[in-house]
């Protein structure tokens, strides 16, 4: 199994964490809401798992311009 971290913005690779025994509370995955689940994390039929967060790229463009947030593909 592996947990691959993709941008939800520019879907750039951020970084990759690769074993069988890393849990979910060792992520801290058990603090995300059902929704937030749903929107953030995707489970393929291999077993890995991909995380879609913000890159520090972008999350410093939005930082530093909250419009960006009001469209759909900000940072492509």
């Amino acid at each position: 199994m592996a947990i691959n971290y993709i941008c939800k913005h520019c879907r750039s690779f951020i970084g990759r964490i690769e074993g069988s025994n890393v849990t979910e509370q060792q992520l801290g995955f058990q603090f995300l809401t059902p929704e937030e689940r749903g929107d953030i994390i995707a489970y393929d039929s291999s077993g890995d798992v991909t995380v879609r967060i913000a890159c520090d790229y972008c999350n410093e463009a939005i930082n530093s311009n909250p419009d960006l947030m009001l469209v759909d593909s900000p940072l492509q």
